[in-house]
């Protein structure tokens, strides 16, 4: 038996939706604001295919998959989930406000058991919550700096 754990969080970014769109596309860069992905890489036989490594040398680990994406719709919508490695899926959703955009990110994974319950419960989930608030920032950041450049 498994448990899938949900995570979702937003952020408003003061650029244009088609700006904010280009950006986060651009999966490959990722890893510039994603503060856990060490990189990712689109598969030349198949764009809709990618592999993801995501470590934390102070812990010690590391996890890769291959993520397919889905379902697109431009300027409103990415949807993926692992294929291979890590169980993983979601949606980042995009909001156009005339100026600025909303990005909201739903991650959710898989850990086996009752022991996902306990772990999310005691601090597995505020901890991965908060890593992507922190991701989110980091990426409104990021589309900022971009955008002046």
């Amino acid at each position: 038996m498994s448990n899938w754990l949900e995570h979702s969080v937003q952020i408003e970014i003061p650029l244009p939706i088609d700006r904010v769109w280009e950006l986060w596309s651009d999966i490959e860069n990722m890893s510039e604001w994603m503060g856990w992905i060490d990189s990712v890489e689109i598969l030349p036989e198949d764009p809709d295919l990618s592999r993801w490594k995501l470590s934390e040398r102070r812990l010690n680990f590391e996890f890769t998959w291959l993520s397919r994406i889905y379902r697109v719709v431009p300027h409103q919508l990415i949807q993926w989930e692992s294929v291979d490695g890590l169980p993983n899926r979601g949606a980042v959703r995009f909001y156009d406000r005339k100026g600025s955009s909303i990005v909201r990110l739903s991650i959710a994974y898989d850990i086996p058991g009752i022991v996902g319950k306990i772990l999310d419960r005691l601090f597995l989930g505020q901890f991965v919550e908060a890593s992507i608030r922190a991701d989110m920032e980091r990426f409104r950041d990021y589309a900022l700096a971009a955008s002046r450049n």
